[in-house]
């Protein structure tokens, strides 16, 4: 982790792009990272902002469990960019769901008071 890091979280509520307005207010602070959900509702997709100070900011869309919605026209962007290149898939489908945000911001995600970081290493 970082030393002399603090670390916050805040349930909130508000109306349908409220996420899009407390993502984009902490955009001014490139120094924090943060991760802003927005659960959607009648009418409206829900959506996740996150934040670091070396990724800068990606946005995916979320169903009503959570979930990444990928738009069509980015798969096919994405299988067009990769070509038969395995490999380019990969990478191209990783920087759709956001992966680089994830794998930086989840110790973070685990680092309360409450919650000690276990560190889990793949073995066999």
């Amino acid at each position: 982790m970082l030393k002399g890091a603090q670390r916050a979280e805040y349930y909130w509520e508000g109306a349908p792009g409220t996420g899009a307005s407390l993502a984009s207010a902490l955009r001014g602070w490139e120094h924090l990272r943060y991760e802003v959900t927005e659960d959607p509702g009648p009418g409206a997709d829900g959506g996740r902002w996150l934040h670091t100070p070396d990724l800068g900011i990606f946005f995916a869309q979320t169903d009503a469990v959570g979930n990444i919605v990928i738009p069509e026209d980015r798969l096919r962007s994405a299988l067009e960019l990769a070509g038969t290149n395995v490999r380019e898939l990969h990478r191209e489908l990783r920087l759709v769901l956001g992966q680089a945000w994830d794998d930086e911001l989840e110790p973070f995600r685990h680092a309360s008071d409450m919650n000690s970081i276990v560190w889990l290493h793949n073995v066999g």
